[in-house]
């Protein structure tokens, strides 16, 4: 008792006499990092990336407007330091600083600050890429503590006092940018050289091959002489033979002073790699650097099908091909950011990499800033996904602070959306707007079409949510409300009461006997049908040769969803095989934009009326990850964060199955088959929910009965759990 009294009276006498030792102790100081205007940093990037994509040498700009970040922004933070601190100053533009609201004169490259409190202010200009700092001191560091606007109502008094009142403030933008040497505007992928597999002369040329879809820059290596060399890339052979309509090509000239290695600074997609050169230039070999984003494969897949396992792996590479400063379409074409395909990136990348900042900087960059003049892509359906993708983070990632920091921009493009519905409520093409759906033959698109308004049901559910998150209570009730009345009538006008379908348009009030396979299969996974509906829609429209049919992975990935949603995990296994599995058979290295079994050849290669305007490489052609990770390893987050989880094995002809779903902290690890399941969660509290036709038996916790032969066991973490059961 004595000597914990001399230990508790010797700490109390440190923490008088060195006050800041136990403050440092206690309260670790963040790392410094640069920051910037939230959501600048994407704009400028997405700018920068958009403007890459090149058809023949030709450049090929997006479609849509592009926005600017702010050239004159001011950052500013409040401290309390409990000794004299000397911070270090970097900028990306030239800077103002105040301190105490007092201008410190020139561009400083470091500050001494004196203990207590102080307010420190600088107001930063660049009009070439974006303002940005970076200070480091023992307490004072750039963070994501530190607020900025774009709108300084800085005022100077009588006394020559700067006043601020009325300034609007937003927490920064940051990223991993954690050196002042590692600047925001000096953003680039990780690169690492790669050796082709295989060349073979080709007439007075050669024929590259490097064995697999991939991306980056080709190296010359041995370079001697003057003259010219004509790079002909392909994602298939053919592209890469046909110098007169492949898509995508470089001619380089060469005047004898080059160095042996030379690395092209324009990079492209390919496989296939013709090199055709003057007689006076010699060459030894060809190579790449391989371009990526590098990212941890925390999601993880393996089954008794050695197919499906490597189409699990082919999509995962996929995947990572396409995710790149932003999720993109295709890295041949159309390498831009699109907001459906994004949304599906969204829900794959939580099944495979679960890297939340990817998320935020596609969602950021698709936004663009103010004013809204247009749909997101030009595209109606485009500026919905793009909601549901808010939504969809908040689920998975439980971040709030992305939402509040973003809800006015949500709030504006909701505005945007409202505005142009119809005096019946619905959202009808006005002049500008382009309505996709999905590439298909015969699909109407004019009028009020379900399919739409099905999507801005879900918008104003999403927008509900984040209005509450962001403390807008009365936005809160108003979206709810639009969302309520928008399904009742949607269902009024296009649920046709004598077939159970939902039917697919109506132009100037007049219904259209169409029914399509969008409304129906979206309705089903957002739960807006209920038990009969679903089973008549599935009969009737899902499982109906004579509906029009899905030739896209883009929707086949909803498609094969909804039917996953009831519990058809059987034959989406053999939907997987016979379409994903095609691909393979067809030598695919990774998943297309389009497939149809029916198609031939090279005719595999053409769209667009082009012969080789298809993208090879396609983001949407990875929906493999998520339906596995979610309806057969059946992981899906039922409260945000992954504080609540379900866990709905589902072997779907399998014989087993195990795998890894990452969530915010960590992975579920599961194992199914057909008379055992082991499961190991890092995070949360989950639900194991599972059917078997005799009694199961666990090594832990509980098992409750749900039902007849259904069962349920509470999944904590970091406990390792092991049921035996018998599959039915």
């Amino acid at each position: 008792m004595h000597n914990r009294f001399s230990i508790l009276r010797f700490l109390f006498i440190c923490m008088v006499l060195y006050p800041s030792v136990f403050l440092f102790a206690q309260e670790k100081p963040k790392e410094a990092t640069w920051i910037w205007y939230p959501g600048d940093f994407e704009v400028w990037l997405s700018n920068k990336m958009q403007v890459r994509r090149t058809e023949r040498e030709a450049v090929f700009p997006p479609l849509w407007q592009y926005y600017s970040p702010y050239s004159l922004v001011t950052f500013q933070t409040e401290v309390d330091i409990p000794e004299p601190d000397e911070i270090k100053i970097y900028s990306e533009g030239s800077f103002q600083l105040l301190l105490d609201g007092v201008q410190v004169y020139g561009q400083p490259k470091s500050l001494k600050i004196t203990v207590g409190k102080h307010k420190i202010s600088f107001k930063v200009y660049n009009q070439e890429v974006l303002p940005a700092i970076y200070i480091d001191g023992k307490y004072v560091k750039s963070d994501p503590s530190w607020k900025v606007t774009n709108e300084d109502k800085l005022w100077i008094d009588e006394a020559g006092k700067a006043q601020q009142s009325g300034t609007p403030w937003v927490p920064v933008g940051s990223w991993n940018f954690y050196s002042p040497e590692n600047k925001p505007s000096g953003f680039k992928l990780t690169t690492k050289p790669l050796r082709a597999k295989k060349t073979e002369k080709i007439g007075a040329g050669e024929l590259v091959d490097f064995g697999k879809e991939t991306f980056g820059y080709i190296k010359i290596h041995g370079l001697k002489g003057k003259g010219k060399v004509a790079l002909y890339y392909g994602e298939s052979r053919e592209e890469a033979l046909d110098s007169a309509k492949c898509e995508t090509l470089d001619h380089l000239s060469f005047d004898g002073k080059q160095p042996q290695t030379y690395t092209h600074n324009g990079s492209k997609a390919f496989r296939y790699v013709q090199v055709q050169a003057d007689a006076s230039v010699k060459y030894d070999s060809i190579s790449m650097l391989y371009e990526y984003l590098p990212l941890d494969y925390r999601g993880a897949f393996k089954s008794s099908d050695e197919q499906l396992n490597k189409i699990w792996d082919v999509s995962a590479y996929t995947m990572h091909l396409t995710t790149r400063e932003f999720f993109i379409d295709g890295i041949k074409r159309d390498r831009w950011v699109w907001s459906g395909d994004a949304y599906q990136s969204y829900l794959m990348n939580y099944y495979l990499f679960f890297d939340s900042a990817s998320v935020e900087r596609t969602l950021l960059a698709l936004r663009g800033k103010e004013p809204v003049t247009a749909h997101i892509n030009i595209i109606m359906d485009y500026s919905l996904y793009w909601f549901v993708g808010v939504y969809d983070y908040y689920l998975h990632t439980g971040d709030t602070k992305f939402i509040k920091t973003f809800y006015p921009r949500m709030k504006s493009l909701m505005e945007f959306c409202l505005k142009r519905r119809n005096t019946n409520g619905f959202l009808e093409p006005l002049e500008g707007d382009w309505v996709f759906i999905d590439w298909a033959n015969g699909l109407p698109k004019t009028g009020e079409v379900s399919f739409e308004q099905m999507l801005l049901a879900r918008s104003l559910e999403a927008m509900a949510v984040s209005a509450k998150i962001a403390g807008e209570n009365e936005d809160q009730k108003q979206y709810q409300k639009l969302a309520d009345d928008l399904k009742i009538k949607l269902f009024d006008v296009f649920w046709d009461k004598k077939e159970n379908v939902m039917k697919h348009q109506r132009i100037d009030g007049k219904m259209q006997d169409i029914v399509t396979r969008y409304p129906n299969m979206f309705g089903i996974f957002f739960n807006y049908f209920n038990e009969e509906q679903k089973q008549s829609i599935k009969k009737k429209v899902l499982l109906n040769d004579n509906i029009l049919k899905i030739t896209t992975p883009y929707m086949r990935f909803y498609e094969l969803e909804a039917l996953c949603a009831m519990g058809e995990q059987n034959y989406v296994l053999k939907e997987m095989k016979n379409y994903w599995g095609g691909m393979l058979n067809e030598g695919a290295t990774s998943f297309w934009e389009e497939y149809n079994p029916t198609k031939k050849g090279t005719e595999h290669l053409a769209m667009y009326g082009r012969p080789y305007g298809k993208s090879l490489c396609h983001a949407w052609g990875s929906s493999p990850i998520y339906l596995l990770g979610k309806y057969y390893l059946g992981v899906k987050p039922t409260a945000p964060g992954y504080s609540e989880y379900e866990i709905k094995p589902n072997l779907g002809g399998l014989q087993w199955m195990q795998g890894k779903v990452p969530t915010p902290n960590g992975e579920v690890e599961l194992y199914c088959s057909t008379k055992e399941i082991k499961i190991k969660a890092a995070e949360g509290e989950g639900k194991l929910i599972f059917e078997s036709s005799s009694k199961p038996k666990t090594n832990s916790g509980t098992i409750t009965t749900l039902a007849k032969n259904k069962y349920q066991l509470i999944v904590q973490p970091n406990v390792e759990y092991k049921v035996s059961y018998k599959a039915i």
